[in-house]
């Protein structure tokens, strides 16, 4: 999960930023005045911390509320301090952005009862019980399987004009950690890329850190010398894309567009766009209504999303991902549909999910059925839970 219980990436300082008040939703028409407070693990030099900083934003200031910022918060006790520096400064509604945060998020909210405390990527509010503590997340995946079109087509072209071979359409991938977000993410993305391309392998290497760019360069680096022609990631920093864009590597980046940095390789990027989240949530809090213990967004409610293309990608992209995207969407298409992969050789027709940490938990569910692998179903809980290796897939190291 996002992000680690332990965050081995320096932090600094604990840094706070005071957002300016974008507006006042009180009156006894409008219900509860809302104040929010956000806890990023980054700052904007993060593209996960962005990604959240911008939908904070755009939801607040579209519902006219007012907002604090808290960046810079690691995974340990700050993370409980800051939460309740927010709520002793009036916020009623206060969200973490990352996977470590989570205990230090219901440790405040045990001791502030009357706030709403929400938290992406975590495991345990359908455990815990609590009236103000919820998690969220979207189907990702989704978005990861369509950018995983993406770069089938480009193989396809590059297949096409001799670049290369069938059987040299191997991908790369830099991930941070051996969890099932990450496992969840690549897999969809490697059945993204062979839904088009059948041909495809990938191998995949981690950097046991969210953001590292150095160990995120030099993994990109290492999968291209390894013969990896397109290279994707599941790691924060602009480690990757840049490798790509000096060696001339197409790239599908994570969290936002490259293309400025890097113009001649970027093809495109999927995102979680949390602004949807964040006003159902808000939404809630000032309508007097309770927000959901695990949320899922897709791309039907607009949390799921990629950018523009880059100037690079193949013909027939647009296309082709529009096609799978409205399957996506209809259910007459499932990213972990069981026909189209095997593990060990054979088909996957069962699968215990373990859907929590806690190992006195009695609700972890079969995961397969009607021909596919429900990642974070309904009734379960938000955050990914496929953490099933597959084969077409090569995992460097697995020590994180």
């Amino acid at each position: 999960m996002k992000k680690s219980v332990k965050w081995v990436a320096a932090t600094a300082a604990v840094m706070l930023t005071l957002s300016a008040s974008v507006g006042v939703t009180s009156s006894a028409d409008e219900g509860t005045t809302v104040k929010a407070g956000f806890i990023f693990l980054h700052d904007e030099n993060s593209t996960y911390d962005l990604n959240f900083i911008n939908a904070a934003k755009e939801a607040c200031e579209k519902m006219g509320i007012e907002y604090v910022f808290k960046t810079g918060i690691p995974e340990g006790q700050e993370a409980y301090d800051a939460a309740c520096e927010l709520a002793d400064a009036g916020c009623n509604f206060v969200f973490a952005d990352s996977f470590g945060h989570e205990d230090y998020i219901i440790e405040a909210a045990r001791e502030f009862p009357d706030v709403q405390f929400c938290h992406a990527t975590g495991t345990k509010a359908h455990t815990e019980g609590l009236d103000n503590f919820h998690n969220a997340f979207a189907s990702i995946y989704e978005g990861r399987y369509l950018a995983g079109i993406t770069a089938g087509m480009k193989l396809n072209e590059m297949i096409a004009n001799g670049e290369i071979t069938e059987d040299q359409a191997k991908m790369g991938y830099v991930g941070a950690y051996t969890y099932a977000e990450v496992i969840s993410g690549y897999t969809s993305f490697f059945l993204g890329a062979r839904s088009v391309c059948p041909s495809v392998t990938m191998e995949v290497t981690f950097t046991g850190s969210w953001y590292d760019e150095t160990a995120e360069k030099e993994g990109a680096n290492k999968l291209i010398d390894d013969g990896c022609v397109l290279i994707s990631q599941h790691a924060d920093s602009m480690g990757a894309p840049t490798a790509c864009e000096t060696a001339g590597v197409p790239d599908v980046s994570y969290n936002g567009s490259t293309e400025s940095a890097c113009p001649n390789t970027f093809l495109v990027s999927s995102r979680i766009n949390w602004a949807p989240y964040f006003e159902y949530a808000m939404g809630c809090v000032q309508n007097g209504e309770a927000i959901d213990a695990d949320w899922t967004g897709d791309i039907a409610t607009g949390s799921v999303v990629l950018t523009d293309f880059g100037k690079s990608v193949a013909e027939g992209t647009q296309e082709a991902v529009d096609e799978a995207s409205a399957k996506l969407v209809d259910g007459s298409l499932h990213v972990f549909d069981t026909s189209t992969f095997t593990v060990d050789g054979k088909t996957l027709d069962s699968y215990m999910a373990d859907v929590d940490t806690d190992a006195d938990y009695e609700g972890d569910h079969e995961a397969v059925s009607d021909g596919y692998f429900h990642e974070s179903a309904e009734g379960f809980r938000s955050a990914p839970y496929f953490d099933v290796q597959i084969d077409g897939i090569t995992l460097l190291d697995t020590q994180f």
